[in-house]
């Protein structure tokens, strides 16, 4: 009989590990590992370069500056957020929420009319402060639930403090939920067309709004447009800033 003096399988006994099919899985996995942080890191550097140029410019930015600001090119931005809506929402919806904390740290003030004025003056400052947040502030985005919820959020808030501050005697009878919007948007122009000249010429406009807003014995205003007519308006503005529901 004849012993045999080298494996009698060449390739190696059954189930042994295979050193370079391991390597190769390992180095895919690796591979993958370092493809998902990547995404994450361009994700990252896109937010907050949105937000960066949301807050200079608005939101019909271009989105190719965002894209150069982090760094990534135009094709990985349309990757991650395929729309301009989807882009804004995740970029925003943190300084959106301020807008609801607002009116919560309102309701909470003991002096009623106190957090009313408050609640104006802490929105309008958020305004100021970023043209991004002052256009989201004044449209809506029905393509979003979260920037939708945390809006209904603030105006169930708002729709309390009103009621809160018209029962304490120091807000006008007429005073309505849409008047908000309406000093918005009017806001956001004054600080459109004063910002560089004169930036404290807003502070003097809040402060004429609100002592429009104090209870008064005087005339009736006309009525306030109606809620779907505002709707209507927001998302018209949406639209026009690039962030409609199929933009």
């Amino acid at each position: 009989m004849t012993v045999p003096t080298g494996p009698a399988n060449p390739a190696g006994p059954v189930g042994a590990a295979d050193p370079a099919g391991a390597a190769g899985t390992a180095g895919t996995c690796g591979g993958h590992r370092r493809l998902r942080v990547d995404a994450e890191r361009n994700r990252a550097a896109l937010l907050d370069a949105a937000r960066e140029v949301f807050a200079e410019q608005g939101l019909e930015a271009p989105l190719e500056e965002i894209a150069l600001r982090a760094g990534v090119g135009i094709a990985t931005l349309y990757r991650r957020f395929p729309n301009r809506g989807q882009l804004v929402a995740a970029a925003l919806v943190g300084n959106f929420a301020q807008y609801a904390e607002a009116a919560e740290r309102a309701l909470a003030a003991p002096d009623p009319w106190a957090g009313f004025a408050g609640f104006i003056e802490r929105i309008c400052e958020l305004q100021a402060a970023d043209r991004g947040l002052s256009d989201l502030l004044s449209m809506a985005l029905p393509g979003d639930e979260r920037i939708e919820q945390l809006r209904r959020l603030a105006n169930d808030r708002v729709v309390e403090l009103i009621e809160r501050t018209k029962a304490a005697g120091r807000l006008r009878e007429d005073f309505a939920g849409e008047d908000i919007l309406l000093l918005l948007v009017a806001h956001a122009a004054v600080v459109d067309v004063t910002r560089q000249d004169a930036p404290d010429a807003r502070r003097r406009f809040v402060a004429l709004m609100l002592d429009a807003f104090q209870r008064q014995d005087e005339a009736a205003l006309p009525a306030p447009p109606t809620s779907a007519q505002m709707k209507r308006a927001m998302l018209r503005l949406a639209g026009e800033r690039g962030c409609g529901k199929h933009t």
